[in-house]
């Protein structure tokens, strides 16, 4: 009987939806999948209703109805969530702990090297004349100097970037 009902509302039922499908903003297959999912609900609560064809009629306009609401209501992001550039919470997070474990690794160089690479990295993006002063040193010692404590920072991170990428 299900099987009957299908076939001879099947015709209507694409005829219909072609017809409101425009007006209601959505394609005429989502209204037909929607109807059919109504008449399923429907037969699966009471059984086939007893004007098939109005039901159907029936049914058609009010699912246009629905789509004509929700499209009034909803409104369209400015850009796909997914293409959003800015960085999200775990990108900050492994962000921050790459930004303390440097701090960290920093911190415990010997000697001056954890003055002059917080002084390279300060934000305020100091010269070569402005570092060497605050430090003491004379300016052209500073790129000798600063290799060795870029090596020793290398030293430091080479067990904690090689273990990174064992786990990967």
């Amino acid at each position: 009987m299900t099987h009957d009902l299908v076939a001879a509302l099947g015709p209507l039922l694409t005829a219909e939806a072609s017809a409101e499908a425009q007006a209601a903003g959505s394609e005429p297959a989502d209204l037909e999948q929607a109807v059919w999912l109504r008449l399923l609900e429907r037969l699966a609560a009471g059984g086939p209703p007893a004007d098939p064809q109005g039901w159907l009629r029936g049914a058609v306009r009010a699912e246009a109805r629905r789509g004509r609401r929700a499209t009034r209501r909803e409104r369209p992001y400015g850009a796909e969530p997914a293409d959003d550039a800015r960085p999200g919470p775990e990108q900050l997070a492994l962000t921050a702990a790459r930004h303390r474990a440097l701090r960290e690794a920093v911190s415990g160089l010997p000697g001056r090297c954890p003055r002059l690479l917080a002084a390279l990295l300060s934000p305020e993006d100091p010269t070569y004349r402005e570092i060497a002063g605050e430090l003491g040193i004379s300016q052209g010692s500073l790129g000798p100097e600063r290799s060795r404590c870029l090596g020793c920072l290398r030293r430091v991170l080479a067990p904690e970037v090689a273990a990174r990428g064992a786990r990967g």
